[in-house]
């Protein structure tokens, strides 16, 4: 198993890699929705995400030593002449110290370290250090940064201009985040080693230094903001997730990169305080540093994915293995681990940048336990890869963990950490190009060393023993209630915005109604206005109903919706965040949801009978929003004998990245005569589906409450070429492994599955709807057809022929694909 999901790594990593060397290079980042290059200044803003981005081919800078370590010696080399060439350090661009420094001043000194290996094996006998001179030149420019009295970095740096003066646009921030500040020792200490300048190091540990004497002193932790001037903490929450993780990652990792005992002590003064406060098996709570018995938030983030292998590391392995175990559970229940849950282990954050830090952890336990569950765990994350997050041009994000819809995102630690993990993970001593560990442990300086698991578990069950009461525990779903708010005359639940008697109740209980400029509406109350104070009350009691409503709204994670585009040359690959109306039919209830082609209604606002009726019958209605009732629109494409409609956004520019979740509420009048599903989307997705329209004119989309498997969504065609494609690779790899034999084929059973696959999409195709009404067209695959058995007397020849022949069909389909 573990040479076939090795080789899988490898084709995911020459996937995504290649896609961002054809269609982005050398922009820093590959937008794989609309396959062309992220450049900083060209797209919109997205705030510090972009500060990681300097215009010096980010990615490809930050995954060169992981091209090494693939074994991919000629694309390391080509990429390190690439980097040599084209890659300018002197932009007048602000871009943050931390990223800078762990993806580009680590991935040259990784590309440098892998080059010199190279070398002295007889390959790129033509390098001269170039990366290590391009290393030097970056740490100088980030060196500004650390002119603090503190000596605390600033957070961001102009790379041409330093901090100083109003050039360099920078300068004037007084906090930084924990991490931000002491995750520098690794890459600064091995570029003074390199260079035998010991500026950068010393730079470093008084960064380290400044962070460990501000310590909270009775609970030794640290918090999340500090201010980089006066070392007084901004924010005392303490975890071990965002704004603190790498903090503690890199004290462990210096002591073993640098020997030296005083990053050791610090880091188990760290950890006893964090098994003290913050674990609270199998869950990691932030405190209070003042008072850590009192717990900071009731949600994770995902970034503590790293803390089980960091555990490993120290040699802890029940609580490792028990925090991981907590999270491999809220990733199979969401397919990805959100950027933050509950501590219910539901979505917070729905959104899923495919980081890497938990599949490092499974790496580490796996190694440390040799036990084969976490090679499962692996393949789970790359099917889940492969299913959700692969779309034509590299691997996208996800926008929304609970729908599967993207975003035009793929981070350069995608290619430089995720496959890095993943193929050590999988890969045999004799896999790995050099002969070198990752970390190479001291355990006679260890207060725990990292553990011999055979005498720890003499028992063979006791880490599924552990496991099994944690799967238990996130498998329950807890139930919340609240206390009644007592009942005003106007129930929150009841309120209609366009209705006059409950704009009258609400006038008279001193509550206004805002129309905002993209549709939604806001309340105020002003106690004055009422007509009573009696009435006043009632006001207060409604505005606590309401907010209570929209909070229980957000914890209940009220779900948005998914339009999957379906037909060629999408294939399901683009999943859109679409918004759910409060009437017609609830996709969440409905197992198969709604398929059909779009078609655009006439006239286009849906708000009167439509002049193109006999064309959107059986088809989904694309609307523009406004000038009438959700409602009324739903009814206009209902008679029309549509099965489903699309309202889209008259706001130009608006755009789920950016706007809450919308939903579409009824009329005030009862919509039971609405049962077709409605949903909405921004315009920003609304134009993406409008565009597919106009360029390939019949569009197919699948409207449902989550994003189907793309194996759910193929056509007939696409279906059996992609079974065959594998039945292929299963002869081809029989007849590598035994070429003078050739084992017999199962005809009958060959024979089943692809009968099975053409009748139950014939089923599909057969389903129309029925005149006048809103009939759905189901996705759902009807019973397998009876065996013919005269099939099975098809020669094996005859068979391979086929699949030949289909073969080279199937890679014409992926080329007109892209």
């Amino acid at each position: 198993m573990s040479l076939l999901l090795r080789n899988q790594v490898l084709e995911m990593f020459d996937h995504a890699y290649q896609k961002y060397m054809d269609h982005a290079y050398p922009a820093d980042e590959l937008m794989p929705l609309t396959c062309r290059g992220r450049v900083r200044g060209l797209e919109p803003s997205r705030g510090d995400i972009d500060d990681a981005l300097g215009k010096f081919s980010l990615t490809l800078i930050d995954t060169l030593d992981t091209l090494a370590l693939l074994n991919k010696t000629v694309e390391f080399e080509e990429a390190v002449r690439r980097v040599v060439a084209d890659v300018r350090l002197d932009n007048d661009i602000v871009v943050s110290v931390f990223e800078t420094n762990i993806r580009v001043l680590g991935g040259l000194l990784g590309g440098h370290s892998m080059a010199v290996m190279l070398k002295e094996s007889g390959r790129m006998v033509w390098y001269q250090d170039e990366l290590l001179h391009m290393a030097k030149d970056l740490g100088l420019r980030l060196l500004p940064a650390f002119n603090t009295s503190s000596g605390l970095p600033y957070p961001r740096v102009n790379l041409r201009y330093g901090v100083r003066g109003p050039e360099t646009r920078t300068g004037t921030e007084t906090d930084t985040c924990t991490a931000c500040a002491g995750t520098i020792i690794l890459e600064f200490a091995a570029l003074s080693r390199f260079t035998g300048d010991p500026t950068f190091e010393a730079h470093a540990r008084r960064a380290l230094d400044f962070l460990w004497e501000k310590r909270q002193r009775n609970s030794n932790l640290v918090g999340t903001t500090i201010n980089i001037h006066s070392g007084e903490w901004v924010s005392r929450d303490s975890g071990v997730g965002a704004g603190i993780d790498s903090y503690y990652e890199y004290l462990m990792k210096a002591y073993i990169l640098l020997g030296d005992d005083r990053f050791l002590q610090r880091f188990n003064t760290h950890y006893a305080s964090i098994m003290k406060y913050i674990s609270q098996p199998p869950l990691l709570l932030d405190v209070h540093i003042h008072k850590p018995l009192l717990p900071a938030r009731t949600w994770m983030d995902s970034l503590l994915a790293f803390f089980p292998g960091l555990q490993v590391l120290k040699g802890d392995i029940r609580p490792a293995i028990e925090t991981h175990e907590m999270l491999y559970q809220v990733t199979k229940k969401h397919n990805f681990l959100p950027e933050a849950f509950t501590t219910d282990f539901r979505v917070h954050w729905a959104q899923h940048p495919l980081r890497p830090e938990f599949a490092e952890s499974t790496y580490f336990l796996y190694k440390a336990t040799r036990d084969p569950y976490y090679l499962e765990v692996g393949r789970t994350i790359l099917e889940n890869l492969n299913r959700f997050a692969r779309v034509p041009c590299g691997f996208a994000a996800m926008k929304d963990v609970r729908t599967g819809s993207h975003e035009d995102r793929m981070d350069s630690f995608f290619l430089a950490e995720m496959f890095k993990y993943l193929f050590l993970l999988f890969a045999e001593e004799d896999d790995l190009p050099f002969n070198f560990l990752l970390f190479e442990l001291d355990d006679s300086n260890f207060e725990w060393t990292c553990p011999n698991t055979r005498l720890l578990f003499p028992d063979p069950t006791f880490p599924r023993n552990l496991r099994e009461p944690i799967r238990s525990a996130v498998d329950k779903k807890s139930d919340i209630t609240k206390p009644g708010m007592g009942r005003p005359p106007l129930r929150a639940q009841d309120f209609m915005a366009n209705n006059p008697e409950h704009l009258e109740l609400l006038r008279r209980m001193g509550v206004s109604l805002i129309h905002l400029k993209d549709g939604r509406v806001q309340l105020v109350q002003h106690a004055t206005q009422a007509v009573s104070a009696i009435a006043a009350e009632d006001g207060m009691r409604f505005m606590q109903e309401m907010m209570e409503l929209s909070s229980q709204q957000q914890k209940e994670q009220l779900p948005p919706r998914a339009v999957q585009i379906v037909s060629h040359p999408y294939f399901g690959r683009v999943v859109l965040t679409a918004g759910p109306a409060q009437f017609g039919l609830d996709l969440s209830k409905s197992s198969s949801g709604v398929r059909g082609f779009v078609t655009v209604a006439e006239p286009y606002n849906g708000c009167s009978e439509l002049s193109n009726g006999e064309i959107v019958a059986g088809r989904i209605a694309l609307l523009q929003r406004g000038q009438c009732m959700f409602a009324e629109k739903a009814r206009h494409i209902h008679k029309a004998g549509a099965i489903g409609g699309i309202v889209i956004d008259d706001n130009e520019g608006s755009s789920s990245d950016t706007a809450p979740l919308f939903q579409m509420a009824g009329d005030g009048r009862n919509t039971d005569d609405v049962t077709l599903p409605l949903l909405f989307l921004f315009h920003k997705e609304g134009n993406i589906l409008l565009e597919a329209l106009k360029e390939y004119r019949e569009v197919e989309v699948l409207l449902s409450d989550k994003a189907r498997d793309r194996g759910e969504t193929l056509s007939k065609t696409e279906r059996r070429c992609e079974y065959e494609k594998i039945l292929i690779c299963e002869e081809e790899e029989k007849d590598h492994t035994s070429p003078a034999s050739l084992e017999p084929v199962d005809q009958s059973q060959l024979t089943t599955q692809e009968q099975t696959t053409d009748d139950s999409v014939l089923g599909q195709e057969s389903v129309q709807p029925a005149e006048g009404l809103g009939s759905y067209v189901s996705v759902d695959v009807g019973e397998e057809p009876a065996v013919d058995g005269d099939s099975s007397s098809q020669s094996v020849d005859s068979l391979m022929a086929d699949w030949q022949e289909d073969l080279a069909a199937f890679k014409q389909m992926e080329k007109d694909e892209l």
